[in-house]
């Protein structure tokens, strides 16, 4: 048996770093929305927004 095993890492970094927030309904429910419409996980639109906003901070 492979020694390596469990789901495989996404992207090029590894991602072993929990991080939990707490939100309201609303916001988790737009968060649910977006990720639904983009077809990606919870955690894609976390990630998605920190990059938009690092983007137009860069600028």
């Amino acid at each position: 048996m492979s020694p390596k095993t469990g789901r495989p890492i996404e992207g090029q970094a590894r991602k072993d770093i929990k991080l939990q927030i707490r939100v309201d309904r609303p916001t988790l429910d737009s968060i649910d929305e977006l990720a639904k419409k983009l077809g990606i996980t919870r955690t894609g639109v976390m990630m998605k927004g920190i990059e938009l906003v690092r983007n137009s901070l860069d600028k």
